[in-house]
């Protein structure tokens, strides 16, 4: 989770500056992915994504998904969300500090993108996807 959250940090500061105007602005228009046509859609995609990766490890515990379906108005309001996203994982995860790292390791997440992760995997992923996606937001404001 310190790593997570550590993912994090860049990404709000960068929302920090960027005006809500240049927050909704449409960067992208060759692309098809809806998901990566603006900061907003990237935000709101990433904080989605967020709340899926939880989803599929709080399926070991029985806890009910969380679909996130905020659309995603300005930054402060992307930055206030992605702090609430790793809030909600973080609490998540102390439903599971009771299994042993042997039963951990045998866990297996079929995703709706069609990857099968371990647990290691999917929060590997959950870090690295915050740090592109905050890497193409960069490239939005460089050109």
């Amino acid at each position: 989770m310190e790593e997570y959250f550590r993912s994090a940090i860049d990404l709000k500061e960068i929302l920090s500056t960027v005006s809500d105007v240049e927050f909704q602005k449409n960067r992208d228009e060759k692309t098809e992915n809806p998901e990566c046509k603006s900061i907003q859609t990237i935000v709101s995609h990433v904080v989605g994504s967020g709340y899926t990766y939880i989803n599929y490890i709080n399926t070991i515990s029985k806890i009910e998904w969380r679909e996130y379906n905020n659309v995603i108005e300005s930054s402060s309001m992307g930055i206030s969300e992605i702090d609430k996203m790793l809030n909600y994982t973080q609490s998540s995860l102390k439903h599971i500090l009771h299994f042993e790292n042997k039963e951990i390791e045998t866990w297996k997440f079929e995703s709706r993108w069609d990857v099968i992760y371990d647990f290691e995997q999917l929060m590997e992923h959950a870090i690295v996807h915050i740090l592109r996606h905050r890497r193409q937001i960069e490239n939005f404001l460089q050109a």
